[in-house]
């Protein structure tokens, strides 16, 4: 089976890198910046036009800016599956695109995928290998097409809300003496575990399991709600799906 990337920006790569070594050939194409180049010399691919991605790909993953789509539609006439993890454009547009594949699937994944441990929203229509493949990245779960903005806003740029208290924490920490390796380190680690834990169970028992009364993680919390902390992660969702809706 072989896979084509139309566009190599990041999320095309995090795509790429977690399905290194799952396909026969892996070919990259972008507009001009040598993301194909690179990725393609990374990971053992050729970089193609577009037109051969249409020709020679199973798969073709749809990476280009939303507002590119009509513009790169044409040169993949012929593509037998399309997998697009173009944000905010929704399946009847894609389908508009086009009419001849077999199968158009909607996709929005997060960076996880690069590790194989993403999330990846999906919607619309797959084959079987298809589907197969994108299991391998992660946890795939089918949503409404309609409910695709919301989803973003909290699984898409969810990683970098993670990634900035991850960092204040740790951040926290080399302030109050720890080497600033081991502070990361720590906190890392304890964001896989509870991660894990909340598999299980719910974020309010995991709380109340952790802030004993009195303790010093009661009043850690009680300092986050002082200074806003919930609100203004809420704020962010808010301020995504404000821009995503134009």
């Amino acid at each position: 089976m072989i896979v084509g990337f139309v566009g190599s920006g990041s999320m095309a790569a995090a795509i790429a890198r977690g399905w290194s070594g799952e396909f026969e050939a892996m070919l990259f194409s972008d507009s001009g910046s040598g993301h194909a180049r690179e990725l393609a010399g990374e990971l053992g691919g050729e970089a193609v036009s577009n037109e051969e991605i249409a020709r020679r790909a199973d798969l073709v993953v749809l990476a280009v800016k939303p507002n590119k789509l009509e513009e790169v539609a044409p040169a993949l006439d012929g593509a037998r599956e399309i997998v697009s993890v173009l944000a905010v454009v929704p399946l009847e547009r894609l389908r508009a695109a086009f009419p001849g594949a077999e199968h158009v699937l909607r996709v929005m994944p997060n960076v996880g995928v690069e590790v194989r441990s993403g999330v990846l929203c999906v919607a619309g229509s797959a084959s079987p290998e298809a589907e197969a493949k994108l299991d391998l990245l992660g946890h795939v779960v089918e949503i409404a097409d309609s409910d695709f903005d919301e989803a973003t806003a909290i699984m898409g740029c969810a990683p970098a809300y993670l990634a900035l208290a991850v960092e204040a924490l740790a951040d926290a920490g080399a302030a109050a003496g720890l080497d600033p390796d081991l502070a990361r380190e720590l906190v890392v680690e304890t964001t896989a575990g509870t991660a894990e834990l909340l598999r299980r169970r719910h974020p309010a028992d995991v709380r109340k399991a952790v802030a004993s009364p009195g303790g010093s993680t009661e009043v850690g919390l009680e300092a986050l709600e002082r200074e806003g902390a919930r609100r203004a992660f809420e704020a962010a969702v808010e301020a995504s799906l404000e821009r995503m809706r134009g």
